[in-house]
């Protein structure tokens, strides 16, 4: 199920847990880089697109490189820009 804004605020005031299935697999790694790239994409850890949209920027080793940071930035200002 996809909860929209005004829903997860209005669960979130009430207290109330959102129900999202954990599929086996699909859990974020514990890295370090994982938090500021999805606060940069605008996307929050409980998201519903955060785990695929971490799996879509491939190995984060990879992504410690500075020309790959910079590649990486116009994709996260899309993604802001767009809600997600």
């Amino acid at each position: 199920m996809t909860w929209d804004a005004l829903q997860i605020a209005a669960l979130d005031a009430l207290g109330h847990d959102r129900y999202r299935v954990q599929v086996p697999g699909q859990v974020l790694p514990d890295d370090p880089l994982v938090d500021p790239l999805l606060r940069a994409a605008g996307l929050s850890r409980e998201g519903d697109g955060a785990f695929a949209f971490v799996r879509s920027l491939g190995t984060l080793a990879d992504l410690r490189s500075a020309s790959a940071k910079r590649a990486l930035w116009p994709r996260l200002r899309r993604l802001r820009r767009h809600g997600g």
